[in-house]
């Protein structure tokens, strides 16, 4: 399959059916434009079904940041229904994100805050470098501060407490807030080696059945929401009963033990 060709995402299949994904407009501090919205949904569309991808690793050129937010110099929409149009069209960035079935390890280093901040909520693996400066950017340019999924996603990684703190105030959450919240997995020194902790993760998770890690992404996403245990043992138990018969299917010894 071939992504592209995109102006502002650059795509490169690695070894073992790993998909990096590069913010490319460094200029702009790799900002959401337009074009790059639609790129990016155009890609996550094709991910969704029946794609060899395994994994996608995805990061932002440039030494300035991984994602700035959105590129503001562009001509936005004056009228409501436009607007309202443009809008939800960012939000559903972030489900596509979520209903692809590969995990998104996503890499982000100097400043990443409004859209680049949702971008790497919506990820399911972080990665930061020492300089990253995370912000919901949306309370200090003047409008709500509840944006492109945040109100969703940073309650649930971080608790309520101090979500509603970096909501309401867009002040900056550092590398090491970040680390001690529990909203990255992996801080390292410098921006070349973000790649390589990544790949380490990304190689570990290629390795694993397809369906499985298909399963496991759509258990978590439904797990997040679901009203108790009841329903989280029924998520888990259909998934395992699949792969149980998958597993039979195929040959394979059924594990007994773990």
């Amino acid at each position: 399959m071939e992504f592209g060709p995109y102006e502002q995402i650059k795509c490169e299949l690695l070894e073992n059916d790993i998909l990096s994904v590069q913010l490319n407009t460094p200029k702009f501090v790799n900002a959401l434009s337009f074009k790059s919205t639609d790129e990016l949904m155009d890609l996550w569309a094709k991910l969704r079904h029946d794609s060899p991808i395994r994994v996608v690793v995805l990061g932002g050129e440039g030494e300035k940041g991984f994602c700035g937010g959105a590129n503001i110099k562009e001509n936005h929409p004056h009228d409501a229904h436009n607007y309202y149009d443009w809008q939800s069209k960012m939000g559903e960035l972030l489900l596509a994100m979520r209903m692809i079935p590969q995990p998104i390890i996503c890499m982000a280093h100097g400043l990443s805050i409004g859209g680049g901040f949702s971008l790497a909520m919506a990820s399911d693996i972080r990665i930061i470098t020492k300089d990253v400066r995370y912000s919901a950017f949306y309370a200090n340019v003047g409008i709500g501060g509840a944006d492109m999924a945040s109100s969703y996603f940073l309650p649930r990684q971080i608790g309520t407490g101090r979500a509603y703190e970096y909501l309401l105030t867009g002040n900056f959450m550092y590398a090491e807030d970040a680390i001690n919240l529990g909203f990255v997995s992996r801080c390292v020194d410098t921006r070349e080696q973000l790649m390589d902790s990544a790949m380490e993760i990304a190689r570990t998770i290629a390795k694993k059945d397809p369906l499985a890690v298909r399963l496991t992404k759509e258990a978590i996403n439904a797990n997040i929401d679901c009203p108790g245990l009841i329903s989280a043992l029924e998520i888990e138990n259909r998934n395992q009963t699949l792969m149980g018969m998958k597993n039979i299917a195929e040959g394979k010894p059924r594990p007994f033990a773990f």
